[in-house]
């Protein structure tokens, strides 16, 4: 897995033996430091088949559209198809981003209880699992080999400071069944447990 910072947001890319996944973009406007990242990782663009958001607030799927432009499929868990338009008046409000909304009707669809089977399709050993307490459309991203991306899900280490949130516990409860040695956040460094 590679890790690439070119924005706000952390993006990750993980390689399967026949695919690609990229999990996460950041705001729009950021495809010329995108493909910097992607440069300096030494990883080529034909080899991400599939990008996938954690969830559809801006600084997630900002360049989704434009990958999808050249030739990177969406990958949609079926949790989120109601959220994939939540961005689009924000990014239409600054006319400098020529914001061009998400076509689901060029994605791939799948539930969480399939994510496994798809995911070990492209190469990855991993599942998604729906984790909705930062917004209904989360999911995290569990890996075999013990690496866990959760998006904006709030830091395990803050969980007693919520009181009563049984979202974000019951969250960090599916997250931790899993046994991960790292946990990979979107605006946070990783952890390691």
């Amino acid at each position: 897995m590679k890790k690439l910072c070119y924005g706000h947001t952390n993006t990750f890319y993980i390689a399967g033996t026949n695919g690609g996944l990229l999990i996460d973009t950041d705001y729009a406007g950021t495809l010329p430091n995108f493909f910097k990242a992607v440069k300096t990782a030494c990883i080529k663009l034909n080899d991400i088949t599939y990008a996938l958001a954690t969830h559809y607030h801006p600084d997630h799927i900002g360049i989704i559209s434009e990958l999808q432009k050249l030739g990177i499929v969406l990958l949609i868990v079926d949790v989120q198809e109601n959220s994939i338009h939540f961005a689009d008046e924000i990014f239409y409000k600054d006319k400098r981003l020529n914001y061009i909304p998400i076509d689901e009707t060029k994605a791939k669809v799948i539930c969480c209880a399939e994510s496994r089977d798809f995911l070990c399709g492209i190469g990855i050993g991993g599942e998604v699992i729906h984790t909705p307490s930062h917004s209904e459309d989360s999911v995290s991203i569990i890996l075999d080999d013990g690496n866990c991306i959760v998006g904006d899900l709030e830091p395990i280490e803050y969980l007693e400071a919520y009181n009563n949130n049984l979202k974000l516990k019951c969250d960090w409860e599916k997250v931790m069944s899993y046994h991960p040695k790292q946990v990979l956040y979107a605006h946070a460094n990783e952890k390691y447990l």
